[in-house]
């Protein structure tokens, strides 16, 4: 059965993050997609961006908060806001499991793994550490990732993981599971899905570094049809997020 699959990190309560609100729900209903991948998600106040888009795009959904979020409410000076992980999905969540990634104590600011068994798939988004000169880190946290994602026979994993598709980090997780976006028939250019348009205002001071580090991975039975990328442009003159978003279209096995 054809799926259509996204990851996007949604970039929290940063910025404009009310207006980036409903620029990121007129992408989402543009596309339509049947499983989605989220990563800084936020929830205040007996409100979660992840029940809200599920709602007006009447999906289920599934989240799970940083157990850790210090480090971030401190960005944005506001000790009541969670970040997590979630999962939208057009079938309902049969099962879901956290993964709490490993990381020193001195960085850890809760980074998750989020599994829930939907539908078609056993589908996985991860938002792995982003702290500068971490390679270490970020290679534990994908092998990690790997061995919680292999227990399954065809899973989905998304998310960002804070690394280049070559690197270092991602070389035990490649060896098990197949990168949407090289293994497409034609895969879409430009492909960098942070820091890709010199127009992106959400820079925060950083110097730019374009570079591909969200992704849709297959393990297992499966076949990509086709990659993109969304949520590259403004909506109504609000850019949605400070990352691009990854589409794949993908055939799997129904096992029912």
């Amino acid at each position: 059965m054809a799926v259509r699959v996204m990851t996007w990190n949604l970039w929290w309560r940063f910025g404009p993050w009310r207006e980036r609100q409903k620029a990121i729900l007129s992408v989402l209903r543009d596309l339509r997609p049947d499983l989605v991948g989220l990563q800084e998600v936020w929830s205040a106040d007996g409100e979660n961006l992840a029940e809200w888009l599920a709602t007006e795009l009447d999906l289920h959904w599934t989240w799970a908060p940083s157990p850790a979020p210090d480090r971030w409410r401190r960005r944005i000076d506001d000790p009541s806001i969670d970040i997590g992980n979630a999962i939208l999905s057009r079938w309902p969540v049969e099962e879901r499991e956290v993964l709490r990634l490993p990381v020193p104590p001195d960085l850890d600011d809760g980074r998750l793994g989020l599994y829930a068994r939907t539908g078609p798939v056993s589908f996985i988004t991860a938002h792995l550490t982003s702290a500068p000169d971490t390679t270490a880190v970020r290679t534990e946290q994908a092998a990690a990732l790997a061995e919680f994602a292999r227990r399954e026979g065809t899973v989905i994993v998304t998310g960002d993981f804070n690394a280049e598709s070559d690197s270092e980090e991602l070389s035990q997780f490649r060896g098990h599971f197949r990168d949407a976006w090289t293994e497409a028939a034609a895969p879409a250019a430009p492909s960098a899905t942070w820091d890709w348009d010199p127009a992106l205002p959400y820079r925060m001071g950083r110097t730019r570094q374009e570079a591909r580090i969200d992704y849709v991975y297959l393990g297992g039975p499966g076949s990509v049809r086709d990659v993109s990328r969304a949520g590259d442009h403004p909506v109504d003159g609000i850019w949605p997020s400070d990352h691009a978003a990854v589409v794949v279209e993908l055939t799997v096995t129904d096992p029912t």
